[in-house]
């Protein structure tokens, strides 16, 4: 839980308290109109913005919106993220990675996750308002969800989104906004964005730059659904414009997208925020260089829609609007209309507004990491968890001794994925398995490296190893710290003291006991080794050196000799060092080569080998440094197992040992060896802090797995399109033409289900497909299931999708039992689109696959196919 007392009523977000209270330049004597709570939000924006100077207009077009003193409004930073639970604010529950969420096909699941984690915000947010944090990461604007189309699996942002299915993406995106923004007519209990629009599916290394050419049609039928059928279907605040150029022009000042489009088209009326730093791309000469000068972008974006400007390393570039304003560049009413958008977001979460009015304002903090918000996240982690092999291996028997391997078993990163909380109760693989078996029925290697030189079971370094010398120059236990009142070390240090280690989570600053402090530490002292080994260090958040010297890679330390360690941190507002809850520590790992031999001896040892690897995301990710064998920039060069895994694994092959594979991963991987030759493989997309207790309980047979893939996994790139190739053509289930290793959908079970007797009719007043399927569950336990829907077009006069996913049902069904399940196939989707892309109304033969899948790779009694002529 989080160390925040909250002894009073919850201060009122932004502008409570001036309620009654006059500026310079009012009345004292009348409430101003922006302050009236009975009129219209519009009206009282409309009185706030004429209240503004052009300079204090354009400043709160920036992500970092400055106060407003004079009218006593305070700051407020636009910057919050909740992808899978509140982000980078400190401790949070930590849910499936949303690749994970979508991999339950559960709708009810997801408004449920949305819900709480929007309880958590809110939560937070008053309490930090409590303490007077308005920094980043504290605001009620959250840049979530990602609805990109992951349209090829060597994007390393693929794990932030819905999958490859514009039609799955949709529902998942519409339960997870509801429970976000809430149900409040009046108010947003938080703001949901929708991003990153549009045609965003990497590379990550050249976003900045790169203009991806995307034909009507696959605009129509992919790239843009999720957008438009999302905004149709909710009230969606907000909606983030991508980095990268669309058929000539950057999106975020992209007309065809934003006006023509997302404005006229899709009816969006809320307000758009740009990507961090993507303005700036318009004039940067290493990145779209389109125009010549900061103002030209900044009145470019302005007038072709996008409200706020989220700055980055070039600053804000939207500070040159008042510049622009007075070349002519743009007009003022221009500036007026976007920071209306902004500011009717205000109002409706209640910022302008009495707290005893505001229904969420009054969220209590111990809603964080509650009892019933552990529980959702570990039912969300087993609906997530794929069963993609079983040879009769599982469930286990539970008598069996447990030989755990593989770089991922005791891997905390592969429990949080990425634009992620701090976990309540992280659980891995390892430690759930020893809660469950106690330590005599299981033994532990890491085995391998998670890949090359890349180790995963670092542990920090313990306090009998660290020294200082003291004024007599003898040697005393702990490292000598010197806390500085900045993010750099221009001033004088401010604290003193010895530490005992370095491993560090401070909730609260060191320095003055506030919730965000900037702040710089330095330690100096000693480092000796009881043990003489190759080491290899991990820093978090430090910089540190040995003798005067860089390490970098594995070097030999020898017993009981000292070694000179100076080490520094520097926490400042900024999105990768963040301020609230900051962490540093320095952690060691001792003689990685003798890992295969040790994981070796224990399989020898075992009844069954639970290999826990794939990758994680420090491997795939946004826009990182690493570039090593299949990893570049953030993104994958191939999708197979890495060698040292592989290697591992075939090794433990020879062993004669019966093999589970848990894959992790939030991409598809080429498990290709491993289908042919281990018994049992599961897919885990990081599943959430739970995941641990969520992969055990699988294990055991204590659920039956439900888990159905949101992407296709395919053998391999080498007969892909080009990464930057944006043509739909050969890519994902619907357009791809050969054999895929695990098809889209796809997810065995534990039950027995068959499928039968589908039925349908045509609705003759709506046009609507009426489709009834009958569903038996033929085991002896009650479990649960994913029903799916698709269609094909094979008459139409135009390629269309081989396969395209209509309708699907998360239901549970009761041991020897069978029930209907009904769908509504709208008219709207027995369309096809056309070249131009439009949607026509199609004639002719329509195949329709009801089933456990697409009817690829999986029984005939797990679907059935029906002729329909239209």
């Amino acid at each position: 839980m989080i160390n925040i007392n909250i002894k009073s009523l919850f201060v009122l977000t932004t502008l409570a308290s001036l309620v009654g209270c006059a500026s310079d330049e009012q009345s004292t004597q009348t409430t101003p109109l922006y302050l009236n709570e009975s009129v219209s939000i519009d009206k009282r924006v409309d009185d706030l913005v004429t209240r503004l100077t052009l300079e204090e207009k354009v400043a709160q077009l920036f992500d970092k919106s400055p106060a407003i003193e004079r009218l006593n409004i305070p700051e407020y930073n636009w910057w919050n993220e909740a992808l899978h639970g509140v982000a980078r604010a400190g401790k949070a529950t930590v849910f499936p990675q949303a690749i994970g969420l979508a991999a339950t096909f559960d709708e009810n699941l997801m408004l449920r996750v949305g819900t709480a984690i929007s309880d958590e915000g809110r939560a937070k947010h008053h309490a930090f308002l409590e303490e007077n944090n308005r920094s980043m990461y504290t605001g009620l604007t959250y840049w979530s969800p990602n609805i990109n189309i992951f349209r090829d699996p060597r994007w390393g942002r693929g794990q932030e989104t819905y999958g490859e299915d514009p039609y799955l993406t949709t529902r998942i995106a519409v339960n997870f906004i509801n429970g976000l923004q809430g149900d409040n007519a009046q108010y947003l209990k938080s703001v949901a964005t929708l991003k990153h629009y549009a045609v965003h599916s990497g590379p990550e290394v050249s976003r900045h730059s790169d203009d991806y050419t995307a034909s009507s049609k696959d605009l129509a039928e992919t790239y843009l659904p999720a957008f438009k059928d999302v905004i149709a279907q909710t009230n969606v605040a907000s909606v983030m414009c991508a980095y990268n150029s669309v058929n000539g022009t950057p999106a975020c000042g992209n007309n065809e997208l934003i006006q023509n489009k997302l404005r006229d088209e899709f009816n969006f009326d809320g307000y758009i925020v740009s990507d961090c730093g993507a303005i700036a791309d318009f004039y940067d000469v290493k990145s779209h260089n389109i125009v010549n000068t900061e103002a030209k972008a900044a009145a470019m974006a302005l007038k072709t829609g996008t409200d706020l400007n989220c700055g980055d390393h070039h600053g804000n570039t939207y500070s040159y609007l008042t510049q622009a304003v007075q070349e002519g560049l743009v007009a003022e009413e221009d500036v007026d209309k976007a920071l209306k958008r902004l500011m009717y977001a205000r109002f409706k979460l209640g910022m302008f507004n009495k707290p005893e009015n505001v229904p969420y304002s009054n969220t209590s903090i111990d809603i964080v990491g509650s009892k019933k918000h552990l529980a959702l996240t570990q039912e969300a982690a087993k609906k997530s968890l794929v069963l993609l092999k079983n040879e009769q291996l599982l469930p286990l028997k539970g008598n069996e001794k447990i030989a755990l391997i593989g770089p991922n078993a005791d891997n905390q990163a592969i429990l949080l994925g990425n634009y992620n909380g701090m976990p309540i109760v992280p659980i891995t693989p390892k430690l759930a398995l020893e809660q469950r078996l106690g330590k005599n029925k299981i033994t532990y290697s890491p085995g391998s490296s998670i890949t090359g030189e890349v180790y995963t079971h670092y542990t920090p370094i313990s306090a009998e190893h660290f020294f200082h010398l003291d004024h007599d120059n003898k040697l005393q236990p702990g490292l000598i710290a010197q806390y500085y009142p900045s993010s750099n070390f221009d001033r004088q240090p401010v604290k003193r003291q010895i530490e005992k280690n370095l491993d560090f989570s401070w909730e609260r600053s060191p320095i003055d006991d506030s919730v965000e402090q900037e702040f710089a530490v330095k330690w100096t002292g000693i480092i000796k080794p009881q043990e003489t080994a190759e080491y290899s260090f991990k820093s978090n958040n430090v910089d540190f050196t040995l003798n005067g010297q860089r390490v970098d890679g594995t070097i030999t330390l020898d017993k009981n000799k000292t070694y000179g360690l100076n080490a520094e941190a520097k926490f400042n507002h900024f999105w990768h060092s963040n301020v609230i809850n900051p962490t540093a520590s320095l952690k060691w790992l001792k003689n990685p080569q003798h890992l295969m031999k040790e994981a070796l001896d224990n399989a020898n040892k075992a009844d069954v080998i639970v290999f826990v690897g794939g990758i994680s995301a420090n491997l795939e990710g946004e826009e990182m440094p690493l570039q090593i064998e299949g990893f570049s920039h953030g993104d994958r060069t191939n999708i197979n197992l890495p060698k040292s895994q592989l290697n591992l694994l075939k090794k433990l092959k020879q062993t004669g040992k019966p093999i589970v594979l848990v894959n992790m991963s939030g991409s598809a991987m080429a498990l290709n060896w491993e289908n042919e030759n281990i018994e049992a493989i599961i897919q885990g997309f990081y599943p959430g802090e739970a995941a641990g207790s969520a992969l055990a309980s699988l294990l055991y047979g204590d659920f039956s797995p439900s888990g159905k893939l949101p992407i296709t996994f395919y053998k391999s790139v080498s007969d892909l399109p080009d990464f930057k190739n944006y043509s739909m053509e050969n890519r994902t289930y619907k357009y791809y033409e050969g054999e895929v290793l695990y098809p889209f959908g796809y997810g065995l079970s534990y039950a027995d289900f068959k499928y039968k007797n589908t039925r349908y009719s045509i609705n003759v007043n709506s046009g609507d497909l009426n489709l009834t399927t009958t569903i038996a569950n033929q085991s002896s336990f009650t479990a649960d299931e994913v029903v799916q829907v698709y269609i094909s077009m094979p008459e139409a006069p135009v390629k269309t999708p081989n396969k395209q996913l209509v309708g699907f049902r998360h239901i549970t069904l009761k041991n020897e039992a069978e029930k209907d399940i009904k769908f509504i196939i709208p008219k709207n989707k027995l369309t096809y689109i056309n070249d131009q892309g439009d949607a026509v109304a199609y004639k002719g033969r329509l195949i329709v696959t009801v089933g456990a899948g697409q009817g690829i790779k999986i029984p005939k009694d797990k679907f059935t196919v029906s002729n329909i002529v239209l």
